[in-house]
């Protein structure tokens, strides 16, 4: 039995132009309807986070999405919508994110734009801040993420990063390494007394 029962996965709304990220979404997706792990994601049911929720809905398993209200007709429909599990409609993205980390028991980062990385940044910044304990991934895939980490050893070297063990996500480069590497994580980072809901700032 796994003990991270729900993932939060942040991933784009676009499928990209290299054909093995929407691969990857769904063999993330079938894995985690395999184990019984539910989903938490930005609600879309297009790109990279159509391909991810459809898989794990195919495989079996759970999904909660969480989507402001002024996104669902630039990344679902309504229609759409129903075939969640669960939909939570946020009235802006700082909600959003809120809702997202309270739902999650982990975080992973697959291929995406400029909202992906600034999710990612944000929960690593919590993190950072002693906010929670709970694991972060990065998805490698085809080493998209190789600048990212590139740029985060540069911050370091440079002096600006001095908890780098609490900023530094796991990263993995194949999809099925993804599950295992947090399972393996998640009893090493529990801290007591960390709050398990960040105060609204």
């Amino acid at each position: 039995m796994t003990s991270i029962r729900s993932l939060c996965v942040y991933c784009g709304s676009s499928p990209g132009r290299d054909p093995i990220h929407m691969e990857a979404a769904q063999a993330l997706g079938r894995a985690m309807g395999e184990a019984g792990m539910q989903l938490v994601y930005g609600g879309g049911t297009r790109g990279i986070m159509g391909a991810v929720s459809d898989a794990v809905i195919a495989a079996g398993g759970q999904v909660t999405g969480i989507i402001p209200r002024f996104l669902i007709d630039m990344e679902a429909t309504e229609s759409e919508l129903k075939r969640l599990d669960e939909l939570v409609i946020t009235e802006d993205m700082h909600e959003r994110k809120h809702k997202m980390f309270e739902r999650a028991d982990a975080f992973v980062a697959l291929p995406g734009g400029i909202g992906t990385l600034e999710e990612l940044v944000e929960i690593m910044t919590w993190s950072q801040l002693g906010r929670h304990a709970k694991p972060i991934a990065i998805a490698n895939i085809g080493g998209f993420w190789d600048p990212f980490s590139n740029l985060l050893d540069h911050m370091r070297d440079a002096g600006f990063i001095h908890t780098a063990h609490q900023v530094r996500p796991i990263v993995v480069d194949r999809i099925l390494d993804l599950l295992p590497a947090l399972e393996a994580a998640a009893p090493h980072r529990a801290k007591e007394g960390v709050p398990e809901v960040i105060e609204r700032l």
